[in-house]
Formats: structure tokens, sequence, C-alpha cells
């Protein structure tokens, strides 16, 4: 699908509008995010999110909405991994909880800039090599290897690159001045001088480690559409939602057990997809001769239908698990209430 630059002009500042409304709505009274509030804003963006693919379809057809419906549950379901690194900055970095709905707005702000940039890098490369879904595809296996034998879980968050390097240069106060990133003190020999604050390091650490995410999500969404349009407004829309997701989840995340399973089980998944449709438009000289290969093509719809499955079997065996964890745990806790000996020292020990 071919999009007219003034559409991308439209969609990216009718984006920023929706932003810039949430900003002042939370820069009137920061507070703290119940659960009701956050599942209003979930319901909204998901919302927006359903009547933009309902004007894909009127405008571009089913065929490309139902491409933009698989690529936002796709990148919003991945998205939900970055909410345990999420949970990690903020306790690393002491947020408190009345700033982190500003913290995750600017620090989504940033992470949608990068990402921006990943894409049409991303969508210039399809486009002039095909055989680098052949890359894509091995990656996104491998990947899905690593995610479901736990081998990318951090038990802690550990500064990148650029925020040590940032903790270097700058000034930097121990405390937080409000909602404010930089401030002007005076020093001990008694100049005024502007001070970064960790508000402005904590947006940078979420924004920045989205990107690290990234690098599976936007190869694998890849693997269900390549109009770059398409991939861009499926993230955006994703990670518009995702801030308010954090708040709606909070301690669910924990029970979330298989979460992992399935995300590998979707990335392994888009991952063989990729490599069938590269074989399929195969161009590489040393394999079949350089012709295309003729291997079955999984369609979109059978991609949506097997994301949605996945998504839905592990969330509801996760929840399975967390009761069953809960009914075994009650014996245990009413035997100790009945033999408090058992707990408690005896007054002749």
């Amino acid at each position: 699908m071919s999009v007219p630059f003034w559409v991308w002009v439209v969609t990216i500042v009718a984006l920023l509008a929706v932003l810039a409304l949430d900003l002042a709505i939370v820069g009137r009274r920061p507070h703290e995010v119940g659960v009701r509030e956050a599942a209003r804003w979930v319901a909204v963006y998901v919302g927006l999110a359903a009547l933009f693919a309902a004007g894909l379809m009127l405008v571009a057809g089913q065929a490309r909405a139902t491409e933009f419906i698989a690529g936002y549950v796709l990148e919003y379901s991945l998205s939900v991994d970055n909410l345990f690194v999420f949970l990690l900055i903020m306790g690393a970095f002491a947020v408190p909880r009345v700033h982190q709905h500003r913290v995750l707005l600017f620090g989504i702000l940033i992470a949608l800039v990068l990402r921006g940039g990943f894409i049409l890098a991303g969508a210039a490369v399809v486009a002039r090599f095909s055989w680098v879904f052949y890359l894509f595809g091995a990656f996104l296996v491998l990947t899905a290897v690593k995610v479901v034998t736990g081998g990318g879980e951090d038990e802690e968050f550990r500064e990148n690159a650029v925020l040590r390097l940032l903790r270097r240069v700058l000034p930097m106060t121990d405390d937080y001045v409000g909602t404010r990133s930089v401030v002007r003190r005076r020093t001990d020999g008694g100049r005024l001088r502007w001070f970064v604050t960790p508000m402005l390091l904590v947006m940078l650490a979420i924004g920045t480690t989205d990107l690290l995410f990234a690098l599976d999500s936007i190869p694998a969404i890849f693997g269900l559409t390549r109009d770059p349009y398409i991939v861009f407004t499926a993230n955006v829309f994703a990670l518009m939602g995702l801030r308010q997701l954090y708040f709606l989840l909070g301690g669910l995340l924990a029970k979330l057990v298989y979460l992992s399973w399935g995300l590998g089980v979707i990335l392994a998944f888009i991952g063989v997809k990729l490599v069938l449709e590269a074989l399929h438009t195969n161009t590489l000289p040393f394999l079949n001769g350089g012709r295309p290969v003729d291997v079955p093509v999984i369609s979109i719809q059978v991609s949506l239908a097997v994301i949605v499955g996945v998504l839905i079997v592990t969330t509801v065996a996760s929840l399975v698990r967390a009761r069953v964890d809960a009914r075994s745990a009650q014996p245990s806790a009413l035997g100790r209430e009945d033999h408090p000996a058992a707990t408690t020292p005896s007054a002749g020990s």
C-alpha cells in the first residue's frame, strides 16, 4: 500500500494530539493511577485502535485492516514483556507512584521516536534485500528459545551505556524535584548551576530500554506485513496503550507465569513464517539455483488466529495455575495458625 506523505503527516499530528491531551490530563493533577482509571484508559486506546482499523478497512480494504490488527495484537502482546522491566526500573530509581504516569508517558514518547527510526531503517532493508527475512526468521527462533528457557530474564535493572555516560558528564541531584527534569541550584561555591534530576534519567531509561525489545518485535511484525505505515501505526497504538496497561495489570504480572512460553511460541511461529516467505521469494544463488522454493505460505488470517489463540491459552493457563497455587497454600497457612507452637519458640527454649 503506497501511503501519500500527507497521510503520514495527518496520522502523526493526530497521534501527537492524543498524547498531548493525555499529558494535559496528567499534568493538571499528578496522582496515583487506580485500576478503574487505568481500565478506562486501556479501553479508550483499544477503542482508538479499533476505529483506526475500521477506517483502514474502508480506505484500503480488509487485507490491510487485518494486517494492522494482527500487527497491533502482536506488538501489544510482546510489549507486555516490557512491563516487567518497567517495574524494575521504577524500583531501581525509586520513582514516587504519583509521578510514574508522567515518567511512562515521556519514556514511551522517547521509545516511539527511536522505534520510528528503527522501522524506517528496517523498511529500507526489507525493500532492497528480500533475503534478510532468513536472518529475521533465524533471529526470532533463537530469541524464542531464549525467552522460553528464561535466558533473557534479569532480576535487577542494569543501566545501559547511555545512562552511565549521562551520569558521568551531567551534574545530577540525589532527589526528585516534583516532575522537573532539570533544576537550578547553588553549588558549594555559591554559583547557580543547572542540575539534572533522576526524573530525566528514568525517562531515558524507559525509552532506551524499550529499544532493546524492539529488536525482536520489529522483525516480527515485518513477518506479518511489509508496509511501513502499518508497522508504524501498530507500534504507536500498542505503545500508547502500554502505559495504562502497566497500572491495570500491576501485581497480576507475577501471576502470568506462562506468558514467556506464549511469547516464545509466537516468536517462533513468526520466525518460521518469515523463513517460509523468504523461501517462497528466494533469490539466493546457492539455494535452489536462485529460484523460489515451492513451500506453503502462512496467511495473515492464520497468523492472527495463532497469535490470539496462544495469548488466550497462556493467560487462562496462568490464571488457573495461580488459583491452584493459592488453594494449595491455604492448608499450610491454616496449619500454622492452628499450631502456633510450630512457629513460635516455647518459653523454656
